[in-house]
């Protein structure tokens, strides 16, 4: 990875760009009104991996794919990451399509502290006091609108356990995230094909039937495949730490959005959960800094 000031501005650029293209995915699926949840799914499914076909073949990685499928037996976790991707889609079309893009975007912020409970609970990595504050200062957070809304954000809880567990099996395979995404919807892809024959032959499906609703339907591929290409820009010349500072624009811009776009109602109760789960996450910022080894250098500097 270069660490020249140039490479390192254009990675930002990149990361800025993949995390607010992200951050501005609820005014694209908005626009599917009328379109049920699951056959924008399975579109997405479809023409994502129509479009990285084509992106594959452009950049010649059709042998790291070939690789990826000539051993069946290894594709057990990719299968299981191309499940939890797909519920994460799914569940995340459905918050936008029913209003509910604040709990959606309170799902994106607990990511990075489902994260660190993965780690510790599966992985057996050892939690810092600072980061131990903050799952249990989330885990706070969830009970304020358990316990005074009567209610669990389960769409910010699915959300967040969904993607924490897809990228605790993603690290676990040896596939850049392009090409592990092209054959994760490439599994999906028969099951995709089949829904579509069987929307199509009941007369329900939006495809092709209504113009506009086929143009969106045929770009979210695109719009699935374009964030993922600047963030694999970003992810070869920035280091993770700043990575994980960046990736904070996705939610923050969902959460504008919800509340100065589609004007959702937030309670002075929602409110109070959101800031708790912000000092969560300031919390796990501040030690996710301090245990880098640019801040290890620095210390030891002062120190000598």
């Amino acid at each position: 990875m270069s660490t020249t000031s140039p490479e390192a501005s254009k990675g930002a650029l990149f990361g800025i760009g993949a995390y607010s293209m992200w951050g501005c995915f609820p005014l694209f699926f908005a626009l599917f009104e009328g379109v049920p949840a699951y056959e924008v799914l399975i579109h997405r499914i479809v023409w994502s991996s129509v479009f990285l076909a084509v992106v594959i073949t452009l950049m010649r990685r059709w042998p790291v794919i070939r690789k990826a499928l000539a051993h069946p037996k290894k594709l057990g976790r990719v299968l299981a990451c191309a499940v939890l991707i797909g519920i994460n889609w799914g569940l995340y079309i459905y918050a936008v399509e029913t209003h509910r893009v604040l709990q959606a975007s309170l799902g994106y912020f607990l990511t990075p502290l489902v994260n660190v409970a993965l780690g510790m609970m599966v992985l057996g990595e050892r939690m810092v006091r600072l980061q131990a504050a903050a799952v249990v200062l989330a885990g706070v957070g969830i009970l304020i609108q358990l316990v005074l809304v009567g209610s669990v954000p389960w769409i910010s809880l699915m959300l967040a356990i969904s993607f924490g567990t897809y990228g605790l099996f993603r690290k676990q395979i040896e596939l850049d995230g392009l090409s592990g995404l092209f054959v994760e919807t490439l599994l999906l892809l028969p099951l995709g094909l089949l829904v579509l024959a069987w929307l199509s032959s009941l007369g329900v499906s939006h495809f092709i039937v209504d113009s506009r609703a086929t143009v969106l339907l045929m770009a979210s591929g695109i719009v699935t495949a374009l964030p993922l290409l600047a963030f694999a820009g970003a992810a070869r010349r920035l280091r993770l730490a700043t990575l994980g500072f960046l990736m904070y624009i996705n939610p923050t811009l969902q959460f504008l959005i919800a509340l100065w776009v589609f004007n959702e109602p937030m309670s002075a109760t929602q409110l109070a959960s959101f800031v708790v789960i912000w000092t969560a996450l300031a919390l796990y910022s501040w030690s996710t800094w301090q245990s880098s080894p640019a801040a290890a250098i620095r210390r030891a500097r002062a120190a000598s």
